[in-house]
């Protein structure tokens, strides 16, 4: 990626309205702390009520036909409020908002936790999503303004992006850890006091300051931003039960589009945009967003094959099930923090991005090769394809999550990072969705077709022929991230630089 793409020579006063001054080293890792500490908040609640959700059901009596909205009323309402999260960020100062997003998430966890009805149950997971909504872009934009030097910045972004990457998986162990051994409802009480030592951190985060004449709140682009989001979000959901034929997700769907296409043409002219084009329209920038989103689409597919085949096909329990993604975890951890945060600053940014979706693409072929005769497959399979995709995920994540707020404007970095979380949200909303019907598909045209094929193998079949298209989009992701720059020695080193 060429440099000049994503900033001024380091020989040039950065714009006065860039940054604020640089924080005393000791804050500045209390800040990495507590904005690590939200960010696997914000993580863990998109996995862990998966696995609590039998439970959570039979204790609420929830009807199969409305449980999923304990993880749809979550992704709903964070997806579809991330800009306007970012908006406000900026508009009360990254860190005031920090605060109010703590301190909501762990209310409305604990209202989770003690509910009583399926509605109640309902209405704090969306209420978690609202604050998580606030939550994830203060978080990135604190980190943005406080880490400034190349070498801390890597580090400080190598953290965050571990934290990220290895969330999802923490949050299917823990759910079945809290599950088995104590109640469905520590899987949301459990927030609280992680959310509460976090804003104990917030006292030592170095304050910043509102970005003024930010003007009136862009009404409009907060109508169709919400709407369009929210109605792209459920689609992808509804296409898992109902299929992606079905008239209310082809409704949904081009009602999405059409919305986020008038978004998009309102935010042209409007004064103060809720999310600048300048933000989407840079080269280098776009190609980050649209590998995060494709790696999320991909990986999230990947941990729900994990999930169903160590259980349905393997015989594993819940909690041997999440154990057995640790692996996945921690290689995302090493890549991350040993390998993304150690080069930040030395090799271009492609020159982590396109090894790590490489490497996801590897573990995912690897699936693709199982059959029901295989043997060995811990070793010879499931080990291999966690740590190629675990590493790569922490490559992509670390030098993604820098790219999206690089050398941006103050009054902007609020709207970036919010446009980052959402490229994550959409694509792992779509991965689930996409994977899953292919999944299902593939299984039944299998049992069809094979007169003496069994249910596991028909389940294999479906299985491997869902990671198939994971590697194609893997691979895909890997020529966007190929066609923003070729990866060169010292490239992109100053694209932390203030």
């Amino acid at each position: 990626m060429d440099p000049q793409d994503i900033e001024p020579p380091r020989t040039k006063t950065a714009a006065p309205d860039t940054l604020q001054r640089p924080a005393p080293v000791r804050r500045r890792w209390w800040t990495l702390l507590a904005v690590s500490a939200a960010q696997l908040l914000v993580v863990l609640d998109g996995t862990i009520v998966n696995i609590a959700l039998p439970s959570a059901q039979s204790a609420l009596g929830m009807s199969d036909a409305n449980r999923q909205w304990a993880i749809t009323a979550y992704a709903l309402a964070f997806g579809g409020l991330l800009l306007i999260g970012g908006r406000i960020s900026g508009a009360l100062g990254h860190r005031r908002a920090f605060v109010i997003g703590l301190v909501g998430f762990a209310a409305a966890s604990a209202l989770g936790g003690a509910a009583v009805d399926p509605g109640m149950f309902f209405g704090a997971r969306a209420l978690q999503g609202v604050f998580a909504a606030l939550l994830a872009p203060a978080g990135l934009s604190l980190l943005t303004v406080t880490f400034t030097e190349p070498r801390e910045r890597g580090r400080a972004f190598g953290v965050f992006a571990a934290v990220g990457a290895a969330g999802s998986a923490l949050g299917l162990v823990a759910g079945g850890l809290l599950t088995e051994y104590a109640s469905w409802r520590w899987c949301l009480y459990v927030n609280v006091p992680v959310a509460l030592i976090a804003v104990l951190g917030t006292a030592f985060v170095p304050p910043d300051r509102p970005v003024r004449g930010g003007g009136r709140l862009d009404i409009a682009g907060a109508l169709l931003s919400a709407t369009g989001f929210a109605a792209v979000v459920y689609a992808f959901n509804e296409a898992e039960p109902l299929g992606w034929g079905a008239p209310k997700v082809l409704a949904l769907l081009a009602g999405g589009v059409l919305l986020l296409a008038a978004f998009a043409a309102v935010e042209v002219r409007a004064p103060r945009p809720l999310l600048p084009m300048r933000v989407l329209l840079h080269r280098v920038r776009a190609g980050a967003f649209l590998s995060i989103t494709l790696m999320f689409v991909a990986m999230f597919g990947f941990y729900l094959f994990m999930s169903y085949y160590t259980q349905t096909v393997l015989g594993y329990s819940p909690v041997r099930a999440g154990l057995t993604l640790i692996i996945n975890a921690l290689a995302a951890l090493l890549g991350s923090t040993l390998i993304a945060g150690r080069l930040h600053g030395r090799v271009a940014p492609a020159a982590l991005i396109l090894p790590g979706l490489l490497a996801a693409a590897a573990g995912m072929f690897v699936l693709t090769r199982l059959t029901p005769q295989s043997t060995d497959i811990l070793p010879l399979h499931l080990v291999p394809a966690l740590v190629l995709t675990g590493l790569g995920l922490g490559c992509v994540m670390a030098p993604t999550a820098s790219l999206a707020t690089a050398d941006m404007p103050r009054t902007d970095v609020g709207a970036a990072s919010a446009a980052y979380n959402a490229s994550q949200q959409l694509g792992a909303a779509l991965g689930t969705a996409l994977l899953n019907t292919i999944a299902a598909g593939a299984t039944a045209s299998h049992l069809a077709s094979a007169h003496d094929a069994t249910p596991t193998a028909a389940s294999v079949h479906g299985y491997t022929t869902a990671l198939t298209v994971g590697f194609g989009i893997l691979l895909a992701a890997a020529c966007v991230a190929a066609g923003c720059g070729a990866p060169g020695r010292g490239q992109g080193r100053g694209s932390t630089s203030r």
